[in-house]
């Protein structure tokens, strides 16, 4: 098993720690979203720290979930569907990938939000309308420094991704002192221009915030970002457009 397999949860069922629905912020139109238990990263700025441990959440049967999608049809409005997120998704990943296959048989839009990291994300394209990756630096050891593993996989993972036609939207968590830095934006375009196919990938830059923060003081939890980690609006503007020009398609939800 290679380094981003380890600590995968084995069930048939998935283990949720939250569900609710949310408006064309998971994916297009209005959306019913499970965050799944677990995460192979440990990023400091992390959002939904109560989702890190492998176990814990509730355990939902695959019939259970479905029996709830059923019933929420009516709410799929503008293109909505199922966006499965975490924690990070992966972690589960044959119930992930059963829960999908069920959610395309019954014609429903599928979307997960990923660090991409997982070695057998390709497997779950087939089942797949939107991928959602997170790509939080373009230097791999920077990027374990901070998290705790490379990321030499999630681009790897793009590449399959656009290859197979899979749509594909890249997500920046734009963190000051992190990956903020012109020098950053400059070396982000250069990575992902020799990823991109056409018409296939979009980029979103999100600016650091402590929605999170909270929750770990809760938690019992040390929370080690400070105000050196926010960026301005200007900040995000003139990192857009340094992709922009590369010619990446950015969006903004």
């Amino acid at each position: 098993m290679t380094e981003q397999g380890k600590g995968e949860v084995k069930s048939t069922d998935l283990h949720v720690f939250q569900s609710g629905f949310n408006y064309s912020q998971d994916g297009p139109g209005n959306r019913l979203v499970y965050h799944l238990q677990g995460c192979d990263l440990r990023c400091p700025w992390c959002s939904n720290p109560e989702g890190l441990p492998a176990h814990g959440g509730e355990p939902r049967t695959p019939e259970d979930l479905i029996d709830e999608v059923r019933r929420s049809r009516m709410m799929f409005f503008d293109g909505g569907g199922v966006t499965l997120t975490g924690g990070e998704v992966t972690m589960q990943f044959d119930a992930v990938k059963a829960f999908l296959s069920a959610l395309k048989a019954e014609g429903v839009h599928t979307c997960i939000e990923t660090n991409g990291l997982h070695p057998r994300l390709p497997e779950l394209f087939p089942v797949l309308d939107l991928l959602i990756m997170d790509v939080k630096h373009h230097d791999p050891e920077k990027h374990r420094i901070a998290t705790g593993l490379p990321n030499d996989a999630v681009f790897r993972n793009i590449a399959a991704a656009l290859n197979a036609g899979q749509a594909t939207a890249l997500r920046i968590p734009l963190i000051g002192g992190f990956n903020s830095s012109e020098e950053d934006a400059v070396r982000f375009a250069a990575r992902l221009t020799e990823l991109r196919v056409p018409g296939r990938m979009t980029v979103e830059i999100l600016p650091y915030h402590e929605y999170g923060k909270s929750k770990y003081a809760k938690l019992g939890l040390p929370y080690t970002m400070d105000d050196t980690a926010k960026v301005t609006e200007e900040a995000v503007r003139r990192f857009a457009l340094v992709l922009a020009d590369a010619g990446i398609e950015i969006i903004r939800t």
